[in-house]
């Protein structure tokens, strides 16, 4: 089976889902916190986290800093491991302030693997992270990809399943680079709806293939409806 080609996939899943949306945060620090503020939840208790992040105590690393436990706790039991990720918080607002004197932004300005090794620096920020991060802010057109979307593109083709977890996501992200559309809106797009697709269709256990708008170019999905 000839593998579908990337803008093909991106263009179905738009088709199948509609035009998806990225949170709406102000810059890396925001995009930091966003991904520590709860753990395994789905967007929208991730979404009420940072809310309550928002209102209770304040993005500032300072407000986090100074926060009671309490407060911090409000926020992260959206998630499970409140305790822990309220440890987290508190981190993350370290390494803001003392590595980065509380201004993340200029991280932006920097090399690509200065800045993603610098992101990375954080609790919950892998490379795919970092780059995700960089994609959002419109830093560097790279194609971020989270689990979700990574297993959608290595079931149609892309790549190679290893068992380290860093050599699987950059196998698929060199198969795709030749396809890749370096327009920041395209590749957003791209991200977003190859996670969506991940989390609800193409799922790891017990994937809907006979429902899914790729199975026609897919040799997993054929393998499973055929």
């Amino acid at each position: 089976m000839t593998r579908m080609a990337l803008p093909q996939i991106v263009e179905r899943l738009q088709a199948y889902y509609g035009q998806s949306k990225p949170p709406k945060l102000a810059g890396p620090w925001e995009m930091i916190l966003w991904e520590n503020v709860a753990y395994l939840a789905d967007d929208d208790r991730r979404r009420q986290a940072f809310q309550t992040l928002k209102k209770r105590v304040g993005v500032r690393p300072e407000q986090i800093l100074s926060a009671s436990d309490e407060a911090l706790l409000e926020v992260t039991r959206h998630g499970i491991m409140a305790e822990q990720f309220a440890d987290k918080l508190r981190k993350c607002a370290r390494i803001a302030l003392e590595d980065f004197d509380g201004d993340l932004d200029a991280v932006l300005k920097w090399p690509l693997p200065k800045a993603r090794k610098a992101l990375r620096k954080f609790p919950g920020i892998g490379e795919p992270g970092a780059e995700k991060i960089l994609l959002f802010t419109r830093t560097q057109p790279v194609l971020a990809l989270e689990s979700n979307g990574l297993r959608v593109l290595l079931r149609v083709g892309y790549g190679e399943e290893k068992k380290g977890y860093s050599a699987t996501y950059r196998l698929v992200q060199q198969a795709v680079e030749p396809e890749l559309d370096r327009d920041y809106p395209w590749l957003i797009q791209a991200h977003l709806l190859l996670r969506r697709h991940g989390q609800e269709s193409c799922r790891r256990t017990e994937p809907l293939c006979p429902e899914c708008p790729l199975a026609s170019g897919c040799e997993f999905g054929q393998s499973r409806v055929g």
